[in-house]
């Protein structure tokens, strides 16, 4: 009876294991969408309160913009911003405390601050929310100028202008996503003049759903849900100048849909990031597995203490060597994408576990160390790569600057930490592959049924077999027309000689 009891428990903890989430930091997806463990790419280095720069703690705090060696954090429920500074050191400086800006003599407080820029010139612009306005200010935070609503008549009249984020392109334009606009966001010249909206969502629509829309009556239109675009949730810029962009509208629908295809219409539906250039066109290459929409393998059943539905990305960080990273507000995960939109690993989650998060924000680093702002919790929690995130890191580093050899030596001393890495085998194929050894990448990227890269390197190996050996097959048919002919015209003079 006992042995019997002892089977009953182990036989149930395994079917709970089969059905919860993965409870592994790191972790990856293979090329059937299978969960893989993973080694830490990234560890906790610290975590920064209010009270650790010597100061109130931060209170709902929703934005947080890193310059160098500067962190700006929008203390939005005090209504201020603080700067910190890091030193060589590693410690945490308090630079300072603004709450409120002088304009024409007069004081004027913030309130509900949500975001914060600083431009390369070294202004400062704070997206300034419940003010319903958008400062610009100098780096000792001198008024220059506010942007207020613009009276344009594309704006609808119901919509107050609350600016929940903003960025500063290479050319002071000025890029604002503001609360209730889903025409894209808003774009206003260097002298904070409205110019108009750039990239908006495209809309994804049913067309039984149209066609329903389109015979019901006036009422129950009213009921159905309109095909409108969704709002976008945060945006960042890289250092090529493209702006990035996420909205968290991804339906479960959409998802399951874009996790087993790259090559369908980007929409609001089911792609939560890009990558939008001046024309507000999305440029992001998604040439992964699947699409970058966070989590591929998630449950859409409710069951208790299990987060359901897809990812819902609240934020994206771009790096030097244009991997990304995009942060989670469902799961509080971290997935960092390779520039091709592979997934390079995830990690993070939901608690009050060591590296995990209540409500996260916002998301920023500073070199390759990622600092995320926990909104509940009031804590900037500071990530720096772990010697195994540092050889990934390199490896896309080499590869960008046109060392290959030296990428492909890398992602072989990946492998040797990670021999289930599934990117370290397509890392070592794309170098293989621009360095003209065609048939070493065909290899590799077979082994890991990376079709995309695969049936580049077949292309360009039949192209370069058919230019190597063009003279053999030239000769060949040579030989196949002319060897008949001159044996035919040989039989004919013989047989002319022999007649005569």
């Amino acid at each position: 009876m006992r042995k019997f009891f002892f089977l009953s428990i182990c036989f149930f903890a395994i079917s709970l294991a089969v059905f919860a989430e993965p409870t592994n930091y790191t972790y990856n997806y293979d090329f059937w969408d299978e969960y893989v463990a993973s080694p830490d790419a990234y560890r906790v280095s610290s975590y920064i309160l209010g009270t650790s720069l010597g100061i109130d703690n931060f209170r709902d705090p929703q934005g947080l913009f890193i310059r160098e060696n500067r962190v700006y954090v929008c203390d939005s429920g005090n209504n201020r911003i603080v700067l910190f500074e890091v030193n060589e050191k590693g410690e945490y400086i308090l630079s300072a405390v603004v709450s409120s800006v002088v304009i024409d003599g007069v004081v004027s407080p913030l309130n509900y601050p949500m975001d914060i820029f600083e431009c390369r010139e070294g202004f400062i612009y704070i997206a300034d929310t419940n003010n319903m306005r958008i400062l610009k200010l100098d780096r000792d935070w001198n008024y220059i100028f506010s942007i207020t609503r613009p009276d344009d008549e594309s704006i609808d009249d119901f919509v107050e202008f609350q600016p929940l984020k903003l960025i500063v392109d290479f050319a002071n334009r000025i890029f604002a996503q503001v609360r209730n606009v889903n025409k894209g966001l808003m774009e206003f010249d260097g002298r904070g003049e409205f110019v108009g909206y750039m990239g908006a969502n495209k809309v994804a629509f049913n067309l039984i759903d149209y066609i329903w829309k389109f015979i019901s009556t006036q009422e129950q239109r009213a009921r159905m849900e309109l095909f409108v675009p969704t709002e976008y949730n945060n945006l960042a810029l890289d250092s090529d100048g493209f702006i990035y962009v996420t909205n968290a509208a991804v339906s479960a629908t959409a998802a399951t849909t874009a996790a087993s295809t790259t090559s369908s219409t980007p929409t609001d539906q089911t792609d939560p990031v890009r990558r939008l250039n001046a024309m507000g066109q999305d440029i992001l290459i998604r040439n992964g597995y699947s699409r970058p929409i966070g989590d591929i393998d998630y449950t859409d059943t409710a069951i208790t203490g299990v987060v359901t539905g897809p990812s819902r990305f609240i934020d994206v960080v771009a790096f030097d060597n244009d991997s990304y990273a995009c942060f989670d507000r469902a799961r509080g995960r971290i997935f960092m994408y390779d520039f091709q939109g592979n997934l390079l690993y995830a990690f993070g989650g939901l608690g009050n576990r060591e590296g995990c998060f209540l409500m996260p924000v916002a998301l920023d680093r500073m070199g390759t160390s990622l600092y995320a702002l926990d909104s509940r919790t009031g804590a900037v929690t500071r990530f720096d790569l772990t010697s195994y995130g540092v050889k990934i890191n390199e490896a896309l580093d080499e590869y960008k600057a046109g060392r290959y050899e030296s990428s492909a030596a890398l992602w072989e001393e990946v492998l040797k930490m990670n021999g289930n890495y599934d990117l370290a085998y397509i890392g070592i194929g794309r170098a293989a592959l621009r360095q003209g050894e065609y048939q070493k990448a065909m290899k590799y990227y077979k082994l890991k049924h990376y079709r995309q890269g695969y049936s580049r390197a077949f292309q360009l190996y039949r192209k370069e077999w058919v230019e190597e050996n063009l003279w053999k097959i030239l000769l060949a048919l040579g030989i196949l027309i002319i060897v008949p002919l001159v044996v035919k015209y040989s039989i004919k003079i013989v047989r002319e000689i022999r007649e005569a």
